[in-house]
């Protein structure tokens, strides 16, 4: 009787330890802050913008129009004659409603036919944060993800009715899939793209809105094991490339 409650035990004690070995790593954390793009091409990406049904257009010009601007938030700077870049929207519509401009990354050297790309995010990410200047219009600004399935998320960065540079930050919630059981298990998220709302009480005619410093905090802890090399599709890819059977 107290030798079959001992394996009893025993194995309950080794069940406990498999359990904390496969998904103890769930509860640990490398939080890190990753810049993703601050707006001057550095990344690899240019940005291209895109208005909704009534987005004014003339003879003449074209609204919304998007460009980059040699000015940025002076709260970080790291000295004061440090040059800054940032992504500046103009536009205009020609009635008040529920309009939008959609701000989306293209691969840089993809040219002019280049069709919009998105950003990897490195790690499980748990904030996205930008600096947003404002000019006190009850606009929203709201950022679209995709996951690993395919399902894009939009996560609400909230108001841009203040004056001025504002550090906009917003959580992604646990309920966005970023991992998965079998290997390789993380599955980072992508960027699509930035969207601007217009309620229909709100002005619209001529207004302007800049980005600056877009960045990510992210988790990017991993846990090792035996053939965790094998689970990283770019190495992979390197070593099926190599291989002596092609």
């Amino acid at each position: 009787m107290k030798q079959g409650s001992c394996r009893a035990v025993c194995f309950v004690f080794w069940a406990f330890i498999a359990v904390v070995f496969v998904f103890g790593d769930e509860g640990i954390a490398n939080l890190q802050s990753r810049d993703l793009d601050l707006f001057d091409g550095s990344n690899g990406y240019t940005w291209r913008i895109e208005g909704s049904k009534f987005a004014t257009k003339t003879d003449s010009d074209t609204f919304p129009k998007i460009t980059q601007v040699a000015l940025g938030p002076t709260a970080i700077k790291t000295t004061p004659d440090e040059e800054q870049t940032s992504l500046g929207v103009w536009g205009r519509f020609d009635r008040q409603g529920y309009n939008w401009v959609d701000v989306y990354p293209v691969a840089a050297d993809g040219g002019n036919d280049a069709g919009p790309a998105e950003i990897p995010i490195p790690g499980r990410v748990k904030e996205l944060d930008m600096w947003v200047w404002g000019s006190n219009l009850n606009y929203t600004l709201e950022a679209y993800v995709r996951d690993y399935t395919g399902i894009v998320h939009v996560l609400n960065f909230g108001s841009l009715a203040y004056e001025g540079w504002k550090n906009l930050r917003v959580s992604v919630p646990a309920n966005i899939p970023q991992i998965k059981r079998v290997l390789p298990r993380l599955t980072s998220l992508t960027l699509v793209k930035f969207r601007i709302w217009t309620p229909p009480a709100e002005q619209v005619n001529n207004f302007y809105v800049y980005f600056s410093h877009l960045k990510a905090l992210t988790d990017i802890f991993e846990h090792r094991y035996d053939g965790d090399e094998l689970a990283d599709p770019q190495r992979v890819q390197e070593l099926w490339a190599a291989g002596a059977n092609n």
